[in-house]
């Protein structure tokens, strides 16, 4: 089971490294699922685990020029204290029961998998729609655009603080869309927003948990390796190919969830 796991970890930075999203939807249920963390703990590892593999594929990007640092300012300021915000003072002080529906109890670790699962659905979504990597205009995106694309970091924080997932799935779609950046630019630019709120995310967790440093540098690591492999291959592999497949993969993985949680 372990190897499995290792090999997913390193397909979380492959999926970084081509697209700039979805791998990091597969941290938390390889976490919880493969290697029996709780998904409190999960989405804690999860974003110290995104937030260093983003962090390399940001640097890899701005060296090639494709990370626009000015874009990310709307969601990189705004976002990171959303995150940090729902991690430090929202997340631990919620209770683990929420409520019940008769002799069911609606538990905060259930609530965490099936919004992830929810998630996962409108991640599938994002990707298997046809029709949102293909602009290259350059970036024209008016004041109201930029104000909406700040709203847009509020969500992109709560989703990031609550359930561990980086939101690149979001936040590219709303970089191509809303201010017509070039898609080899809005994933360089995503990495950067994603490292910045995950790292964030994770130092509100600091002293609310105990960690395993040397599982996570080993897992981190390999998504790490991932992450170059991916921009390698970037280079030989249609981004919407990759997008399509991985989003029916991401739609299966969240109906399993689903399934297994409410099974329970």
């Amino acid at each position: 089971m372990e190897f499995s796991g290792y090999i997913l970890f390193t397909l979380v930075g492959v999926c970084l490294g081509l697209i700039g999203s979805g791998g990091s939807i597969l941290t938390v249920p390889v976490l919880v699922y493969i290697y029996s963390f709780s998904p409190l703990m999960a989405t804690s590892y999860s974003l110290f685990i995104v937030g260093i593999t983003s962090s390399t594929g940001a640097v890899i990007n701005y060296i090639r020029g494709y990370t626009r640092i000015s874009l990310a300012l709307p969601l990189g300021i705004i976002s990171p204290l959303t995150v940090f915000s729902v991690r430090r003072y929202v997340l631990p002080y919620l209770p683990e029961d929420l409520w019940r529906i008769g002799e069911y109890r609606v538990t905060k670790s259930l609530l965490i998998m099936l919004l992830f699962a929810l998630l996962m659905f409108a991640s599938a979504v994002s990707m298997l729609k046809k029709g949102t990597v293909t602009r290259t205009t350059s970036a024209t995106g008016s004041r109201k655009e930029y104000l909406a694309l700040g709203l847009f970091g509020i969500g992109i924080g709560c989703v990031t603080g609550f359930l561990g997932s980086g939101g690149g799935f979001l936040i590219v779609p709303a970089l191509v869309i809303l201010l017509k950046v070039p898609m080899k630019e809005a994933i360089g630019t995503s990495l950067l927003i994603i490292a910045v709120n995950s790292l964030v995310g994770f130092a509100g967790d600091i002293g609310h948990y105990e960690f395993d440093w040397k599982f996570l540098f080993v897992v981190t690591s390999l998504s790490v390796a991932g992450i170059f492999l991916g921009n390698r291959l970037a280079k030989n592999i249609a981004p919407e190919k990759l997008k399509t497949a991985f989003g029916w993969f991401v739609l299966i993985m969240g109906l399993y969830i689903i399934i297994k949680e409410v099974s329970v």
